[in-house]
């Protein structure tokens, strides 16, 4: 098992950037992929992006492509969601989660990860 803990989220204008981060606890992630997800309210969480455990294959939502960046840094345990040209519709409790099994893939899926964060706010104004 891994604790995970997010951080950097806020309250931000669109059009803004925000770094989310996620530290982990108990267990490396080195060889795990991770993900962030996020869950507005009223809806269900949803995928926005993942990194496999080797850090060299990335996936992304659609509609956060080309705005959004994950990255890791398996010395510091730590997985980062850069967020750029934020829209409202980004606004959302954002959470990141560790695979259940080592060398996981399919990144999109909530059924790869069986470790997951308190969740940190993101709110983006007009």
């Amino acid at each position: 098992q891994v604790q995970l803990v997010e951080s950097g989220g806020g309250l931000v204008q669109a059009g803004g950037s925000l770094r989310l981060s996620c530290a982990g606890s108990g267990r490396t992630f080195r060889n795990f992929g991770m993900g962030w997800f996020r869950q507005a309210p009223g809806k269900e969480r949803e995928f926005v992006a993942g990194i496999a455990w080797h850090g060299g294959s990335t996936t992304y939502t659609d509609s956060v492509k080309g705005r959004f960046t994950i990255s890791r840094d398996d010395a510091k345990n730590t997985v980062y969601l850069q967020m750029n040209s934020l829209k409202l519709e980004d606004t959302a409790v954002y959470y990141c989660a560790a695979a259940r099994n080592p060398y996981s893939e399919l990144l999109a899926a909530q059924s790869t990860y069986n470790n997951w964060g308190q969740g940190t706010q993101v709110t983006v104004s007009s």
